[in-house]
């Protein structure tokens, strides 16, 4: 099968073992079960340290033997890398090739298999002859393996990172290598050491003298730039370094991507990776967590319903909507693993995924642009790390209800490659702004490193729920489709350039309209205070000045986020702002603090007492609004009717309106065509809905099941939290 032939095809896939050396015939009877059900590809994940156990001396037969297997049965494989499992002989040959910890000590890890952690962190691949022998590794791979034109795609990087803090206790890499790189970065961004030197208030003598400090996270120019610098610089090189050596060494040209274990909500890296490779992908294990621990429902033992939303919501329509995102409009989305048995953890194991936990979450990552789902894995892990688990298949027998639910929802999918196997997700019309510095100056920063995440997520909720589709936008790597958005919203905007800020303002000025919560630019990109508190070219904008930020109790003497008081008097009581003009009627709960404006020229649209608590300032066609507190809260914190009915108003002000009315949240891919209308039922009881079909010639549900046409409708039930696709053709 060419792989062009592929790619026109829904990729249905199961990574077939983590382990390098089960049975052959284990192997291809796995194959042949899950080419059975529909499955069209399989993930193999190559282990150097197996790969090539003494320098120069390669053994890819085991791949070379299940590749034609697969070709056989008319699969495709899909080939990830491993390439932190490296070989003792390396070490050996560079001592310095060693990670470095904080402490300074070298990492003494080298990971004999891929359990616990895909070989992670590995060797330092700053180090020149470590960089050189992992592409020589790499090209000779692709030379043996590439030959199989059924080979239809490569992964780089299983799961991006180094998790040296989870696995070795220190955070890396403090070698001269990654050092030497940093101050070369540096070097490039700043231009030479004066500029430095201005920008952080320091007063280095010599490049040498800049280090990272070697304690906890400080909130201070140096610690900020070593942070981004590792996740955006060091780790894009190395992903960069193995999709340059693959391309050279690929006469197909084949499809070349990395994938991370989750995205990291609030932060640009995932931008800054989806650039280095084709496309960037994301694990997904939906029933691995239950949400986090502000959220309303978050008391264990968890209730059913409410685990089972926030699996739908929050661990698969929230992750893939931001990986869609950060990839951009055309691009391919690959849930690069996806749980498919139980997770198990040590001697924990999690609770068995039934057919309808299968069927909810794959439509629900396609609702959210997914093109390809590869799940983790065939047959149930052998190694004790994860022992018994994720598996389609257990571990032993020939089926489970699991197995057969994704081969038939897969089918349906792949009956319908044009619309599922293409990105077909049409663009949000309300772009959430994502901003890399501003998340490393939270995460430094006590008391601010979960807020962020935590509003951006609420927000998502609070569209998701409206029907009011959403993309995340990063400031930088996004600042040419500002305009294609009817609004932006600005979560937890602490941390801001004045040259984002002026952006922002262009932004309104050409007819958008902006939505900050409190303190935009409270502090600058360096982690030092504005003057005022509010960033200068946006206190213009809005025309506005503060006149207080103070903290706010959380309701019913509530201590999700609220650290103690030191003394009386450091917070305001729980409260609810009131709307006025465009908001008049409205009310929003204050969350973490209040901050009160001085309305210069802005509007007044929130007040908290006598105080104004928020401002609008039309500009030309466009509008501005300042809200003195952090909205996104109430997405998943203290909810009440009245937050998502003010921000439905605040919507309606600039322009925006749910896609569809009724209590069923509506997705869509599309085609000129044809069309996937995504219908997902967040509630406990069943939903049945009357929906217009008027334009289209011919109606059915993708998986077969009934519903009753008349007069250009379609009417139909939706059991509760699951989700019912119909798939439309003019």
């Amino acid at each position: 099968m060419k792989s062009e032939q592929f790619a026109r095809v829904f990729p249905l896939g199961a990574h077939l073992c983590r382990e390098p050396m089960p049975p052959m015939r284990e192997l291809r009877r796995d194959m042949a079960l899950l080419k059975a059900q529909g499955f069209n590809l399989i993930k193999l994940q190559e282990h150097w340290m197996v790969d090539e156990p003494l320098e120069g001396h390669y053994d890819f037969s085991r791949y070379e033997a299940l590749i034609a297997g697969a070709a056989t049965l008319d699969m495709g494989v899909y080939l990830g890398l491993t390439c932190e499992q490296a070989p003792g002989w390396l070490y050996e040959k560079y001592p310095d090739c060693r990670m470095v910890g904080r402490h300074g000590a070298p990492v003494m890890y080298e990971a004999p298999t891929t359990l616990p952690a895909d070989g992670k962190p590995g060797p330092c691949y700053d180090h020149p002859g470590a960089l050189a022998d992992q592409a020589r590794f790499l090209t000779k791979l692709v030379e043996t393996l590439g030959r199989f034109d059924n080979v239809v795609i490569w992964n780089t990087w299983q799961e991006i990172g180094y998790w040296a803090d989870g696995i070795v206790g220190a955070g890396v890499c403090f070698c001269p290598h990654t050092l030497a790189h940093f101050r070369r970065w540096l070097a490039e961004r700043y231009g030479d050491l004066d500029a430095v030197n201005r920008a952080w208030n320091t007063r280095y003598a010599a490049w040498e003298l800049i280090q990272p400090s070697r304690a906890a996270r400080q909130a201070q120019a140096v610690d900020i730039h070593w942070q981004y610098f590792m996740d955006n610089v060091q780790v894009a090189a190395v992903l960069r370094a193995r999709a340059a050596a693959i391309r050279a060494a690929d006469p197909l040209g084949r499809p070349v991507f990395a994938h991370k274990g989750g995205p990291v909500i609030g932060a640009g890296q995932d931008w800054t990776y989806a650039r280095t490779q084709d496309f960037l992908g994301s694990s997904c294990y939906p029933a691995w967590g239950c949400g986090s621990a502000w959220d309303d429902g978050h008391q264990r033992p968890f209730q059913r319903d409410q685990a089972l939303l926030t699996e739908m919501w929050d661990n698969v329509a929230l992750k893939y909507d931001y990986i869609r995102s950060c990839n951009g409009p055309g691009t391919p989305v690959w849930a690069a693993e996806f749980q498919g048995g139980p997770v198990s953890t040590g001697f924990q194991k999690g609770r068995v995924p039934t057919a309808a936990d299968i069927r909810r979450w794959m439509l629900t990552a396609v609702a959210s642009g997914v093109t390809a789902i590869s799940f983790w894995v065939a047959r149930a892990e052998i190694m004790a790390a994860e022992q018994n688990g994720f598996g389609l298949l257990d571990s032993d027998g020939e089926t489970t209800a699991r197995l057969l639910e994704a081969g038939r929802v897969g089918r349906a999918l792949q009956a319908h490659a044009d619309l599922f196997a293409r990105p077909t997700s049409p663009p949000g019309r309300v772009g959430l702004l994502v901003n890399e510095w501003n998340y490393q100056l939270c995460t430094h920063l006590a008391q601010g490193g979960e807020h962020l995440p935590y509003s951006l997520r609420g927000w998502h909720r609070l569209l998701w729920e409206m029907n009011i589709p959403v993309d995340f936008v990063e400031v930088d790597a996004d600042a040419d489709r500002l305009a294609s958005y009817q609004a932006l919203i600005l979560p937890f905007p602490l941390s801001l350039s004045e040259a984002v800020a002026a952006r922002l303002a262009e932004y309104v000025a050409r007819g958008g309209h902006l939505i900050s919560e409190a303190a935009p630019g409270r502090m600058n990109e360096q982690a030092f205070c504005t003057r005022g508190e509010l960033s200068p070219a946006l206190a213009a904008l809005f025309g506005a000045r503060q006149q207080a930020f103070t903290m706010v109790r959380e309701p019913d003497g509530g201590m999700r986020w609220s650290p103690p008081e030191r003394t009386w008097g450091e917070y305001l009581d729980a409260r609810v702002l009131e709307g006025a003009g465009p908001l008049a009627g409205h009310q929003l709960r204050a969350h973490v603090y209040v901050q009160t404006f001085a309305a210069e020229h802005g509007e007044p649209i929130l007040f908290a007492g006598a105080d104004v608590a928020g401002v609008r300032r039309a500009v030309g066609a466009g509008s501005a609004w300042l809200l003195g507190t952090y909205v996104g809260h109430s997405g998943t914190a203290y909810r009440d009717p009245a937050a998502p009915a003010a921000v439905r108003a605040m919507l309606a002000a600039c322009g925006v309106h749910p896609e569809q009315a009724g209590r069923l949240i509506v997705r869509k891919r599309v085609l000129p065509e044809k069309e996937a209308w995504f219908f997902a039922n967040p509630t406990g009881e069943p939903v049945t809905a009357c929906v217009s079909t008027a334009g289209w010639s011919r109606v059915e549900e993708l998986l077969g099941g009934e519903i009753g046409t008349a007069d250009d409708t379609v009417h139909f039930t939706v059991d509760p939290l699951d989700m019912r696709v119909l798939v439309l053709r003019r």
